[in-house]
């Protein structure tokens, strides 16, 4: 419980141990980029899922060994442990969920509602439901055991690039390319809350253990934190220079780490919460041991002030720039030493980006601070005794202004296209009253043909 994983668009999964005299690992293996990774709950494993229609699990351990899935037919974008650490749940832009058994490596079942790319997937605490989202502008909860999608929530703003499940089981989050995140209750189907709080696409959502907060990274460069109980944000975060593309808690809440497009993973200590969080998980676990399934507040807002009025939520929050505070996790630049196939190869020493994904298994005793940049194969420490990195050499997506005549070309095209999509619903139709007419005339003239065989 002292690693932190990331993955990124260098196709490497890099392991990064908080001892100063440990070394992290680059595990070397995928073909194309990781786009998830996540711990099992034992912390002995780490699954992967990459670009090149696989997920891998590794052991994060010197030996460096994998086992390989060939799990999809298109690009495999999430992957996450059951809370039991017997299943995993995978993702994929072919637009399929699906569930396969950890130890015999099989596959179980697939969940195929979706039409367009599926992004994300994740278990309920229990293990009893799944929820996933898609570019189909749909956010879907299905049922384990039955194989159904038991309710469909709608984005009708944009798709959703992350969801997850609040620790209660209660609740669902996701985030969304059309800058905002959203709350709903899936007992009753209901929106809880509306967060407008980034001025980019949000790519990705983590709650705290505590069910009191949630996280998110955001085009913006900017992560928030929101306070669920008042309904309202909390803090911005500012450290990255470049869109923010992963976030994740610790496993108790203490620590998150963060990965973005400028190449770094940074972690964060939790000191944003004025009460004992540790309380209130004990007061989650002895609920739900005494009354399960768990029933807390179901975030619930305690403030008026809780949902967005008139389309907007109270932005009042505390400014974090973390660039001036940032230091090394050890002294020295810490060694990196490359597992797998990297050994043997050529291109072993290529630089880690940790732009696709960031997933943390406890963390250990640290105040603010930064995972050292790997850039050219080479490690180097950004502490205050030395430079800064350079910023990304482009301009982060939300400064980029879509000049009018091209947004209007894209606007015609995009009605194209919905002309295009009507016409071919209108051909299967169509085909399909073809088919039942042809059907009809053959089944007619099988009939006719009996009946003239007898005078014959």
């Amino acid at each position: 419980m002292k690693q932190l994983a990331s993955g990124g668009m260098d196709s490497c999964l890099m392991v990064w141990n908080f001892k100063a005299q440990m070394r992290a690992f680059r595990f070397v293996g995928h073909k194309d980029a990781v786009l998830s990774v996540n711990f099992s709950p034992s912390g002995h494993l780490v699954a992967s899922s990459s670009r090149d229609k696989t997920v891998r699990l590794w052991i994060p351990s010197v030996k460096g060994e994998s086992t390989v899935y060939k799990a999809h037919t298109a690009t495999v974008r999430s992957v996450q442990f059951s809370s039991d650490g017997q299943h995993l749940l995978t993702a994929s832009d072919d637009k399929t969920v699906k569930v396969w058994t950890v130890h015999r490596q099989r596959f179980q079942f697939s969940l195929t509602q979706h039409s367009n790319w599926v992004r994300c997937a994740k278990w309920s605490p229990d293990g009893r439901l799944i929820v996933s989202c898609s570019d189909d502008k749909t956010v879907k909860v299905w049922d384990r055991s039955s194989k159904e999608c038991i309710h469909s929530f709608f984005e009708h703003g944009g798709f959703a690039h992350s969801v997850a499940f609040h620790p209660s089981g209660t609740c669902i989050a996701a985030a969304g390319t059309d800058n905002t995140v959203k709350v709903w209750d899936i007992r009753m189907n209901k929106l809880l809350q509306h967060y407008q709080a980034h001025s980019g696409a949000v790519n990705s959502l983590s709650f705290h253990p505590s069910g009191n907060y949630l996280i998110t990274a955001s085009n913006d460069s900017t992560l928030k934190i929101l306070d669920l109980l008042e309904g309202r944000l909390f803090y911005t975060l500012h450290g990255h220079q470049g869109p923010v593309t992963a976030v994740a808690f610790s496993r108790n809440g203490e620590h998150f780490a963060s990965g973005g497009g400028d190449e770094q993973v940074l972690v964060w200590k939790t000191n944003f919460d004025k009460i004992d969080y540790n309380e209130v998980l004990q007061s989650h676990k002895a609920r739900s041991q005494t009354q399960p399934p768990p029933h807390i507040h179901d975030i619930h807002p305690r403030s008026p002030q809780h949902l967005h009025q008139g389309g907007t939520t109270r932005q009042t929050s505390t400014d974090i720039n973390a660039q001036s505070e940032l230091r090394n996790t050890v002294t020295a630049p810490p060694d990196v030493m490359n597992l797998g196939p990297a050994l043997f190869s050529q291109n072993g020493a290529m630089g880690h980006t940790a732009a696709a994904g960031a997933a943390t298994s406890g963390l250990h005793d640290l105040d603010i601070t930064s995972t050292d940049q790997e850039r050219r194969g080479m490690v180097n420490g950004i502490g205050p005794s030395s430079h800064p990195p350079p910023p990304p050499s482009t301009v982060p997506l939300e400064v980029k202004e879509i000049p009018p005549g091209l947004a209007q070309t894209l606007e015609n095209m995009v009605g194209q296209l919905d002309v295009l999509t009507q016409t071919v619903n209108i051909l299967e139709q169509r085909l399909t009253m073809t088919e039942n007419k042809l059907r009809e005339v053959l089944d007619n003239q099988q009939k006719i043909t009996l009946q003239v065989r007898p005078t014959e």
